[in-house]
């Protein structure tokens, strides 16, 4: 790496949270840990258990394990694509992929263990390597898959309160 991408990596990662980042990642795991599972939503129809199922099985999705229809439109080319996946607010109650909503939760620390499971499994991926398409976004690379699933997880955080 040169030295001009070193400091454009270290500018960038102090302005956009990512998976990639380990303090990211810890700063995520902090707030699930804050998280009960009679919490309430403040907007849309999940309850904490099965958010956690969905996040998880979002995170599985991005690692090639739980496979989603794709999803034909817009949103799948660039840079509308590029602009939701970094920048612009997500929409509460935005639709999602039936198979990221299907699985029934369990205990709720089992539920907790298999999100941090997939939160380090990501972050073992080489990040430069290859991804597999996204169902709404299409073709995304390492870093925008990194920053997708931090606004994600973050995204139904806040739908707690958390």
């Amino acid at each position: 790496m040169t030295f001009v991408m070193a400091r454009r990596n270290r500018f960038y990662n102090a302005l956009v949270q990512t998976l990639w980042t380990p303090q990211d990642r810890a700063g995520l795991l902090a707030r699930f840990d804050r998280l009960s599972p009679d919490a309430r939503p403040l907007w849309g129809s999940l309850d904490a258990p099965r958010m956690v199922t969905h996040v998880t099985d979002a995170l599985r999705a991005g690692l090639g394990e739980v496979p989603v229809a794709p999803v034909r439109g817009p949103l799948r080319v660039w840079p509308l694509n590029a602009l939701i996946v970094y920048w612009l607010p997500w929409p509460k109650g935005a639709p999602t992929a039936p198979e990221l909503t299907a699985r029934v939760p369990t205990h709720w620390g089992d539920e907790l263990s298999a999100l941090r499971d997939a939160i380090e499994r990501f972050a073992r991926r080489d990040v430069a390597g290859r991804w597999p398409e996204h169902a709404a976004f299409g073709r995304l690379d390492g870093p925008a898959w990194g920053r997708l699933q931090y606004r994600h997880l973050d995204h139904h955080l806040r739908q707690f309160g958390v």
